[in-house]
């Protein structure tokens, strides 16, 4: 391990972007440790990869986020990071915000430091249903756990060493970014939202349609309103 910081690239079929999401990290943070989950890839995303001499974690078939970024964080807590990193692998996430991102960290200034798109007018523009689902997502994350949190489906995140442990022992399947800001505000651990940017998809085409869209909206939901009874809730610490 030569950092206190592991950068997590979850990766399915992202033969096109993850060489580049690779070098624009490391061109942002060149002594950062990476690891690329290959979550079932059926291209040459390990293989790419691989070239970088990064850490390549292939599991035998697609697991989806939740499985993929659980993994990350077991890799994170077992080779004793301080520091994880969510980042895309589809090169929508600037790394030029994560020296900024990780500095809040190191600050003490949150136990999960997460890069918003809504914090501040950025260039980003989401479609109709995107912005109706940050809405609801939004105000369900606020009822359940008392913290307004504006981007609740942003999976560019900082997190420190206590939630890394959390997370290794257990992560929201199936689109659990929401899901896993309320687990963290019922554990009483602190979230804060910094402006990021947001890019255009460097390649491939996002997973989620106009129908999945709903499909999403929905499922979330009940995943929130289902398994919120069964976290225990505890005192945030200073």
């Amino acid at each position: 391990m030569g950092s206190d910081t592991l950068v997590i690239i979850p990766a399915y079929n992202e033969e096109k972007t993850i060489g580049n999401v690779i070098r624009s990290i490391r061109t942002q943070i060149p002594a950062v440790d990476i690891a690329v989950v290959n979550d079932g890839s059926t291209d040459r995303t390990a293989e790419i990869a691989s070239r970088y001499g990064v850490a390549v974690l292939n599991l035998p078939y697609n697991v989806g986020i939740g499985g993929g970024m659980q993994t990350g964080y077991l890799y994170a807590c077992v080779k004793g990071y301080e520091y994880a990193v969510q980042i895309d692998a589809d090169g929508q996430h600037d790394p030029a915000d994560l020296p900024r991102l990780l500095q809040h960290a190191r600050n003490g200034d949150g136990d999960m430091i997460l890069g918003s798109r809504y914090v501040k007018t950025t260039r980003y523009k989401s479609s109709f249903m995107r912005r109706i689902g940050m809405i609801l997502f939004s105000g369900l994350v606020r009822l359940l756990s008392g913290q307004k949190v504006k981007d609740t489906t942003s999976g560019y995140r900082v997190v420190n060493r206590r939630l890394i442990e959390l997370f290794s022992g257990y992560y929201p399947t199936d689109y659990p970014e929401v899901e896993a800001i309320v687990y963290l505000k019922r554990q009483g651990c602190s979230i804060v939202e910094v402006p990021t940017e947001m890019r255009e998809r460097q390649g491939g085409s996002s997973s989620i349609t106009p129908l999945k869209s709903v499909y999403y909206v929905i499922k979330v939901a009940l995943a929130l309103f289902m398994n919120v009874l069964r976290y225990p809730k505890v005192r945030e610490q200073a």
